[in-house]
């Protein structure tokens, strides 16, 4: 069961979701950079004498995505069904609600996690590319 108090379990479960959402942010930048080095290297090079780090639209902020759940009435952080650990209350009692989970999934997990296989795909796509134009010479 969980130990503390609903205190704690709302800090427990803000951490946990706005961690996660950054872990994702960051794997979706570093990816998206990857992919503009290398499938298309003069957009690199073009950004490099202006910016370390050319501007990419990021999945959304998640410091608001993470503090919704403690403003609304609709839904909050709670134990998890065993009791051992606390997140978002994933049971939908209202419409409200119910919006919250659909667009922390599509934009905070789907988007992300499309873009990160889309910028791989065409890594190796253009690898592949590469090593057949160089075997073709």
């Amino acid at each position: 069961r969980w130990l503390f108090d609903q205190a704690v379990c709302t800090l427990y479960a803000f951490c946990g979701v706005l961690f996660g959402l950054c872990s994702l942010a960051s794997l979706t930048v570093l990816s998206t950079v990857c992919c503009l080095k290398v499938c298309y290297p003069a957009y690199g090079r073009c950004w490099d004498q202006y910016l370390r780090v050319p501007p990419i639209p990021l999945s959304p902020n998640p410091l608001p995505v993470c503090s919704e759940p403690m403003a609304a009435a609709s839904h909050h952080y709670g134990p998890e069904p065993y009791g051992t650990a606390c997140c978002i209350t994933w049971e939908a009692s209202s419409r409200e609600a119910t919006l919250y989970i659909l667009a922390l999934f599509i934009f905070c997990y789907l988007l992300p996690c499309l873009l990160i296989l889309v910028s791989y795909a065409l890594i190796l796509w253009t690898v592949w590319v590469s090593r057949r134009a160089v075997q073709q010479h």
